[in-house]
């Protein structure tokens, strides 16, 4: 919604200043121009990188008309799902949850938490730490090394639609400008038409520069930023899960792990201290 938002509120400072300032936005609809730049930039996107990034970035971006799919309400579910499931192995072992950890779209517990069960990567990054930390007794220090390492691997998958978008963005107004050098090339072809005739096609070439830039800064450029922030929001639920399954590891009671998990999330988004133990205990009471 908020990318609607900004592009309208873009649109209308761009237009309409032009057309306060005595323009005719109809002379900005050049339909050949954006073939132009729209389709040398696919090509050079579909050139520049390889099927995988392609495809992630395609995927990607329907999401971003969307809201985030993080907030408080979710951040708090993530909690108190790691406490209900900690607190289970703490009181029966962790064998009371194998069932639930080898197929959790089919376990009572974890769908208690359909926010939580919406994120694929967070509830695989839990369930496989707590297969390892079934079959033995785990280093913490170790465990933490691994998760580390697969947390910098989601980073950097994340990053590849970020960095895609972003230099598709930087090259569009290379594009405006290929796009006004083929239109001033048209002029000279017909440098023998009246001055005002030639002027139209002038302003028509111009139109291409316009058109690069502005849909660089204004349309694809702002598409990455926000891409690179989703990325570090699914990944600070990953950062959640791993603090708390370590202070786990260490010995630490399921209030108290939770609680060290509570406080790797972003202030905005992060539940208080009552917030958490008042959902716990309702959770615990039923």
């Amino acid at each position: 919604m908020f990318v609607i938002i900004g592009y309208l509120i873009i649109s209308a400072s761009v237009f309409g200043g032009f057309v306060i300032a005595g323009g005719h936005v109809a002379a900005l609809f050049q339909p050949v121009e954006l073939l132009m730049i729209g389709g040398a930039a696919l090509g050079a996107f579909v050139v520049g990188n390889n099927p995988k990034i392609v495809k992630a970035t395609i995927k990607e971006l329907p999401g971003l008309l969307k809201g985030s799919r993080f907030s408080k309400v979710v951040y708090l579910e993530v909690l108190t799902m790691l406490f209900d499931l900690l607190n289970t192995i703490r009181r029966e072992g962790m064998l009371a949850v194998e069932k639930d950890v080898e197929n959790p779209h089919e376990s009572a517990l974890f769908n208690k938490y359909p926010n939580v069960m919406a994120q694929h990567h967070a509830i695989e990054f839990l369930t496989d730490y707590l297969r390892v930390m079934m079959i033995g007794n785990t280093n913490p220090f170790e465990l933490e090394a691994l998760m580390d390492v697969e947390i910098d691997t989601h980073h950097k998958e994340a990053a590849g639609p970020v960095n895609a978008i972003t230099k598709l963005g930087d090259g569009m107004p290379a594009f405006g400008i290929v796009a006004a050098v083929m239109g001033v090339v048209h002029t000279m072809e017909s440098i023998g038409l009246p001055p005002a005739e030639l002027g139209i096609l002038i302003a028509h070439a111009l139109v291409g520069t316009f058109l690069g830039i502005l849909l660089a800064y204004g349309f694809v450029g702002p598409l990455a930023t926000l891409l690179e922030q989703r990325g570090a929001e699914s990944g600070k639920v990953l950062d959640c899960i791993k603090v708390t399954l370590l202070a786990t590891a260490n010995g630490y009671a399921p209030s108290l792990a939770v609680e060290y998990g509570r406080k790797t999330l972003y202030s905005s988004d992060r539940p208080t201290f009552k917030e958490l133990e008042d959902e716990c205990a309702a959770r615990k009471a039923k």
